[in-house]
């Protein structure tokens, strides 16, 4: 083949298709084969779109990968073809420098059906775990305020040995009410208030409080793009993700402190399919870059779940509530930890042009 070399093409670990300018397939790699369970042979030479179904309309994506002569990356969309079902996959689409007017399309399967069906399962108990929380919530939360306040009026006539047990009864049900706050606050996020909003400015609210309260022992850099157009998002809910992510970083490090650094940068290769069928791209990126552990790698895959934490006496509703601020923000949010360095990137859109600040 002309093209990728034969030794890398044939090794490459996700399924790939060599697509030619008058869309027909030019050369499918042999992951791809047993991704779409057919093979080159009956794929070479036809147009793709009559072997391979993609949820998402790639026309554009295609013509403007040559326009451009950069990458594309597009999220969750379902790829199948006639002999497979299908499948969610975030798709790359590369444009080969060879001026061919070929490009290069990637699939990276997020999950297996099997692992599809224990996600979603799991993600369903979830949710419905918080939905009876909230249900309870509020009749939880009137004794255990009477239980707080009868502790500490015992408290009052006590020996030492004694009050360190009403002490323990009221840092227990402080501990429960802040729980069932959160639980709570997740249930009861009200749908963003989105207008243009300058995403250094909500940067700078968050790191200022950072530095005076939870992150005081931190250490925290500014690398920010100044020329980022306004993002169209409600600053208050912006707000509480990235304190939420700076407090994060802030606690992984430990009492011996740290390193927190704050990137932004725009990069427009990433779109992500809205729930109306459209493509949106999300070109404004936030990236909060800490020195700490990282994350434990059997939980890093499910870090953004209800009740997943990596840390000790942790809810788990923390990031889950993040990711659902940033969903419905039509944005996306990722993680990438080893230890010594964890990133979590935050990409959001820009603001329509008529709404954009000066």
């Amino acid at each position: 083949m002309t093209g990728p070399d034969d030794t890398l093409w044939t090794s490459l670990p996700v399924p790939a298709i060599l697509i030619a300018q008058d869309g027909t397939i030019a050369e499918i790699n042999p992951s791809a084969e047993g991704f779409l369970n057919t093979s080159a042979r009956s794929l070479r030479g036809a147009p793709v779109w009559d072997k391979i179904m993609v949820d998402a309309p790639l026309e554009e994506a295609f013509a403007r990968v040559r326009s451009n002569e950069s990458p594309l990356f597009i999220n969750d969309v379902d790829v199948s073809s006639g002999e497979r079902a299908p499948m969610v996959c975030n798709l790359q689409i590369a444009p080969m420098q060879d001026d061919s007017g070929r490009v290069l399309l990637m699939f990276s399967p997020r999950e297996i059906a099997g692992r599809l069906g224990r996600s979603q399962s799991s993600k369903t108990a979830a949710m419905s775990a918080i939905g009876m929380a909230e249900m309870l919530a509020h009749e939880i939360k009137n004794p255990l305020a009477g239980i707080t306040g009868a502790a500490q009026l015992l408290a009052m006539n006590l020996s030492q040995e004694d009050q360190e047990m009403t002490d323990l009864i009221v840092g227990e049900t402080r501990r429960i009410l802040k729980l069932l706050q959160q639980v709570e606050q997740f249930g009861n996020l009200l749908p963003p208030d989105r207008r243009a909003v300058n995403i250094h400015d909500v940067l700078d609210r968050a790191r200022k409080s950072a530095q005076v309260g939870f992150a005081a022992h931190m250490t925290i850099l500014e690398d920010y793009d100044p020329s980022l157009p306004s993002t169209f998002a409600d600053a208050d809910q912006l707000l509480q993700v990235v304190l939420n992510l700076l407090k994060n970083a802030a606690e992984a490090s430990g009492k011996s402190g740290g390193t927190i650094r704050i990137h932004t940068f725009y990069e427009q290769s990433l779109r992500l399919r809205r729930k109306d069928g459209t493509g949106g791209a999300v070109p404004l990126h936030v990236e909060i870059i800490d020195d700490g552990p990282g994350l434990k790698p059997e939980i890093a895959a499910d870090i953004f779940e209800p009740f997943v934490s990596g840390r000790e006496n942790g809810t788990g509703l923390g990031l889950a509530l993040v990711s659902k601020i940033i969903a419905d923000h039509e944005g996306w949010i990722v993680v990438d930890s080893v230890p010594g360095r964890t990133v979590f990137r935050i990409s959001l859109p820009v603001a329509p042009k008529e709404l954009e600040t000066t």
